[in-house]
């Protein structure tokens, strides 16, 4: 019986020095850093990596990140100053650089996100408050984005925090007030499409006169041009008949007399009632009067 329970005891003791040997170190590794903790007070900070060691059951250890963190804002509506209302979503980007102030100011992660998202809403509604819908479309954006970082890092600095960067995600109208917007903004593109096509309307008038313009100076050079061709094709004309008269007036009056005949007697259907002692049918019923082309 001794034996055993000697063995009991060795056992149970074996059992406490080894939750004693677990509990006097743990690791902090390279993204970390850590607050040991005696009795609730700070007792030291490690922020380098590696195998830290406390006092078993009298010490605890609380570990915070050392990476850079994000946090976004839920939706809010802001005013404008020239009364516009947006509707915002804004992001920031944090990290914990003092664990000391941060475990004596939130404590806890959530608790710190919480003091966080409440800076940025009023920090927003501040500074946003301040500036036009014209602002946040220029880019006197940027100036009013570092104004909104720097007045939330220096909310953020007494809570152990360092804010990086804060950024508005989204900036939209309500619904009510962008159907009304959409509405002038369509309303307007229209005035500017008549207004283009009155301009294309009346510019096309313009190219249209002026080609009628062209397009009548060309059509009278053309029938100048083409009159002169004609008095001088005439006038060559009138000359060769004159010539072709002047060597044989019986020959000319022939030939004149064959082309008067096919113009006249050409057609199938027209009739004509003529004298055979006429004068126009002399060459028909008298070929005696027909003389020989003279030799050339």
């Amino acid at each position: 019986m001794q034996i055993t329970r000697t063995f009991i005891f060795g056992g149970i003791a074996a059992i406490v020095a080894l939750l004693i040997l677990t509990q006097s170190y743990f690791t902090v590794s390279e993204t970390e850093q850590a607050i040991v903790l005696q009795f609730g007070a700070v007792k030291r900070i490690d922020k380098t990596a590696g195998l830290k060691f406390k006092v078993p059951l009298i010490q605890d250890v609380v570990i915070y990140e050392k990476r850079l963190l994000d946090i976004e804002s839920p939706p809010q509506e802001v005013i404008l100053s020239d009364q516009r209302r947006l509707v915002v979503d804004a992001y920031a980007v944090f990290q914990i650089v003092d664990p000391l102030k941060f475990y004596q100011a939130v404590r806890t992660d959530e608790g710190a996100r919480l003091r966080l998202t409440s800076s940025m809403n009023a920090t927003l509604r501040d500074v946003l408050g301040g500036t036009t819908v014209t602002t946040m479309l220029s880019r006197d954006r940027e100036g009013v984005m570092q104004a909104i970082r720097t007045k939330v890092n220096d909310a953020a600095t007494p809570l152990g925090l360092s804010v990086a960067d804060v950024r508005i995600s989204r900036a939209n109208f309500p619904e009510s007030i962008s159907q009304s917007i959409y509405g002038q903004m369509n309303s307007e593109r229209q005035r500017e499409a008549a207004q283009f096509r009155a301009e294309g309307y009346e510019q096309a008038q313009q190219i249209k006169a002026k080609a009628d313009r062209e397009r009548t100076v060309i059509l009278a050079e053309a029938k100048r041009q083409a009159d002169i061709a004609h008095g001088e094709g005439d006038a060559q004309a009138t000359a060769t008949y004159a010539e072709a008269f002047g060597r044989d007036p019986d020959f000319y009056a022939f030939y004149r007399s064959l082309d008067a005949y096919k113009k006249t007697l050409g057609g199938d259907e027209t009739q004509y009632v003529l004298s055979p002692n006429s004068d126009f049918l002399r060459y028909l019923t008298r070929p005696d009067q027909v003389k020989s082309a003279p030799a050339k």
